[in-house]
């Protein structure tokens, strides 16, 4: 509870008390006495509401709640009804520091859940480290991170070996080693060894400052609900303000006319009833303080909305579009399978890797790092390349060829038909058939797992588009489970194939596309939500996505619509209870069924309900 908290609370209790009191004293009914002494309360607890109010009139900002609460006391005071003037404000003000302290504490949890933001930067100044703002440090500076502290800005790491904890950028506990050579980005904490590192971006520019800007902007993108909210309090609040002085005024004039008892005070009084009740702050402070804890509670699990409108779309997905390389298989091409003839399997990597040694194709590197020991360029000569086929050389005297069906077939060879999920390379020793080697990009060990939740989280239709060819591409959707799947796709191919099912979809569905954030920008673009998958520093995806997971688990796709779905659920419960109870109340006012007490709960009562219900869109750890 911060100081302008504790404050609000030392008032509340010293006018409780007074009022206790005063209630307690043989004072008569509406005596001048009892209007002066309930004065003290009353200006204790409401100053700053009367002040506000005042501040609003003269501003031509008229209807909001202080207004409505100072009317409604003031009006209480005058008719005499002292004790629910001052309970009024006493109440109000109690539930002013209830949602105070509510948000604060959210906004604090937040900030715990996303606590990336370095505060120094160490940097080598004769032979001494200082702590310097990391603003000050340029791109190509090295700084030092030491055990425990946090990396300030995205770099390399030139010297050291350590292990980072990237939990506040991932939701994940797992450490990642970083060793020389290796890139690291800001908001991870240095565990283990001190590492130096070269910086390859401005502060500004770097993974922790672009997160923590999503995060604290997120609010301006405003979802359906919040907007409906915004323009049914602009116009709402005038309304009942007309309402409540036509209940005053008119009965009271009708009466007259026809020769009754106007009854002046019972009407007043009803329409300040009426005030108090309609006030609407609950519906006014828990529908964006929901949408703020569901973004927060998604960035504790590493899930990044850029808005409180993606989540209201998100929990409407019902078509999942997903690339395949990186987003449901490692994005890694390994040597999974070598098949050799009359040959050892070690000798067998080894001609092959030798043939391959001047290649930087990724097939070529995945041959090399398969072999895993130092090539002898020496031994290889007359290397040739093949186009869209495959390398002949000679390696130690022995004529080499490694390459594609194509490749064999133009030497006399024929090679082994084999249907398998990957790259087959086949290779010929003297121009004799030696065997094959399989590379392939293997399916993460949670993408069967994820589709399945993502079709438990009310997915109707999972997608899969990939450059790959049709016979590796048929092999993964099947294993996995998927419903449709497009191969042999170029990258604008992708986009007219999300064109097309998006014609297809309903009005109330969503479609929303996953993929890497880098080759995919143009159809995460397209998509009505694009999610960025495997994004732990990549700049295009922050940019390109509008939802980004921090780490490369696509079980993360369920996680984030089923907080997208309980956060909508929240919104409209305490949208549906609100104006529920308060309709209700305002009948039974207007009737003079209900008084200032029942007002109190419709206000007070209901807005700390409402809060209390918001809150729990932050605790998203078992969706």
């Amino acid at each position: 509870m911060n100081k302008k908290q504790k404050k609000v609370l030392v008032r509340i209790i010293a006018a409780a008390v007074m009022m206790i009191v005063l209630l307690l004293l043989p004072l008569k009914e509406k005596s001048p006495i009892r209007f002066v002494l309930f004065l003290i309360p009353y200006f204790t607890i409401g100053y700053d509401i009367l002040k506000k109010a005042f501040k609003g009139i003269m501003n031509r900002q008229v209807f909001d709640e202080n207004f409505l609460m100072a009317v409604a006391t003031v009006g209480a005071m005058a008719l005499g009804e002292y004790t629910e003037g001052v309970a009024v404000m006493l109440f109000y003000q109690i539930g002013e520091l209830f949602q105070s302290y509510a948000v604060g504490k959210s906004r604090r949890n937040i900030s715990a859940l996303m606590d990336i933001r370095p505060d120094f930067a160490n940097v080598m100044v004769d032979g001494k480290l200082e702590q310097v703002d990391p603003d000050e440090i340029e791109i190509g500076s090295e700084i030092v991170v030491q055990p425990g502290e946090k990396i300030p800005i995205d770099g390399v790491v030139v010297d050291g070996n350590s292990t980072l904890d990237t939990a506040a950028l991932t939701g994940e506990s797992v450490p990642r080693s970083a060793k020389a050579g290796d890139d690291v980005i800001s908001g991870c904490i240095n565990m283990t060894g001190v590492l130096t590192i070269r910086t390859t971006k401005e502060f500004g520019e770097s993974t922790a400052s672009k997160i923590l800007d999503l995060v604290e902007n997120a609010s301006s993108k405003k979802s359906k609900p919040e907007n409906f909210i915004s323009k049914f309090a602009r116009v709402y609040t005038p309304v009942v303000c007309y309402l409540a002085v036509a209940l005053a005024i008119l009965p009271p004039v009708i009466r007259l006319i026809i020769g009754m008892d106007p009854l002046w005070s019972q009407w007043v009084y009803r329409a300040l009833t009426f005030l108090v009740i309609s006030c609407p702050c609950a519906l006014v402070i828990s529908i964006p303080l929901t949408f703020f804890a569901g973004i927060g509670g998604a960035s504790k699990e590493g899930v990044l909305v850029k808005g409180s409108n993606y989540l209201d779309a998100l929990s409407k997905a019902k078509i999942a579009v997903m690339d395949k390389t990186g987003t449901l298989t490692e994005g890694v091409f390994k040597v999974t399978k070598v098949v050799s003839n009359d040959i050892a399997e070690d000798e067998f990597l080894s001609l092959t890797a030798m043939a391959e040694v001047y290649s930087n194709h990724p097939i070529s590197k995945s041959l090399k790092e398969a072999y895993g020991k130092p090539i002898d360029s020496s031994r290889v000569s007359d290397v040739q390349e093949i186009s869209g086929q495959g390398i002949k050389a000679t390696v130690s005297g022995k004529l080499i060829h490694v390459g594609n069906e194509k490749l064999m077939e133009s030497i006399g060879v024929k090679a082994s038909e084999i249907i398998a999920p990957g790259t087959i390379i086949h290779v010929a020793i003297e121009g004799l058939y030696a065997g094959y080697i399989l590379i392939s990009d293997e399916i993460k060990a949670s993408s069967k797992s994820a589709i399945s939740a993502m079709k438990h989280s009310g997915i109707r239709s999972t997608v899969m588009l990939t450059g790959d060819s049709r016979q590796v591409a048929d092999i993964v959707a099947k294993d996995l489970g998927l419903e449709k799947v497009y191969s042999e796709l170029l990258p604008q191919d992708k986009v007219t194939m999300v064109e097309e099912l998006l014609a297809d979809k309903t009005a109330n569905e969503q479609l929303i596309f996953v993929g890497d954030g880098i080759n995919d920008a143009p159809v995460l673009s397209r998509a009505d939500i694009g999610i960025a998958m495997g994004a732990l520093g990549s700049d295009a995806a922050i940019e390109a996505a509008d939802i980004v997971l921090m780490d490369d688990d696509p079980k993360k796709i369920a996680k984030a619509i089923n907080i997208a779905k309980k956060c909508m659920r929240i919104v409209y419960e305490n949208i549906y209870f609100a104006i529920g109870i308060k309709v209700a109340c305002l009948i039974l006012g207007a009737l003079g069924l209900a008084n200032m007490w029942v007002a109190i709960f419709a206000d007070v009562g209901v807005m700390v309900i409402a809060v209390l219900n918001a809150i729990r869109a932050l605790r998203v750890h078992n969706l």
